[in-house]
């Protein structure tokens, strides 16, 4: 399968050739996720909360799996905010995520303790983010990839003239821009076909695999 034209027919733009993002998908250690406009529409609630679709719980999981299976360790997973978001906090929980960054604003510090705590360095780290204010940190890390959406065209073409990230999804937050992502790392980098088959059985290296993401505790640092 050519993933580069299947990710392309649904609107992904590969700023990066696809081989060259797989040669360096096999160095990183770690994956930071942004949270609004990342896993959602970007939009929020008076409270600062703001949701998430288990589609995209399901892509990062299966992700996480594959990646397992390659490296027979797990992938640190992060998420940075920079609001107070108890959604983002619930799923890290659920899901046994490392570490959730609230209220960084400057997201470079959340990625110099990453780094500091994870013994790591940021061309270690991939980074999945949407706006302004995570153009920095997609810079500082070894891969970077955006959740697109069409209200910001100036903005995507200042990135593609850039260079700033290596994958652009053709879907927006609101409708799985990170199950997208998750799916063309594994297309790059894995075997999905297998990935997915031992997923289903639900025993095996699956099981394995799920009792040791289980005994993650997630972090919560404000």
């Amino acid at each position: 399968m050519d993933i580069e034209k299947e990710f392309e027919k649904i609107g992904g733009t590969f700023l990066t050739p696809s081989r060259q993002i797989g040669s360096s998908l096999s160095g990183i250690k770690a994956f930071i996720f942004d949270w609004d406009g990342v896993f959602n529409d970007g939009r929020k609630s008076d409270d600062s909360g703001s949701n998430f679709s288990e589609i995209d719980s399901m892509g990062l999981n299966i992700m996480r799996f594959d990646y397992w299976l390659r490296h027979n360790h797990l992938p640190y997973i992060y998420i940075i905010t920079g609001m107070n978001n108890q959604s983002a906090a619930w799923f890290a929980k659920r899901e046994h995520l490392d570490c959730v960054y609230m209220n960084f604003k400057n997201k470079r510090e959340a990625l110099q303790d990453i780094c500091n705590n994870a013994n790591i360095k940021p061309e270690e780290t991939a980074f999945i983010f949407d706006d302004v204010l995570d153009l920095e940190l997609a810079r500082l890390c070894g891969l970077s990839f955006m959740v697109g959406r069409k209200s910001n065209p100036l903005m995507l073409e200042w990135i593609i003239r850039n260079k700033v990230c290596n994958y652009i999804s053709g879907f927006s937050g609101q409708d799985h821009g990170v199950r997208e992502i998750c799916e063309m790392i594994i297309g790059i980098s894995g075997d999905y076909s297998r990935t997915l088959d031992l997923r289903i059985k639900f025993t095996g290296e699956y099981e394995e695999y799920f009792n040791l993401r289980n005994s993650v505790e997630t972090r919560i640092k404000a």
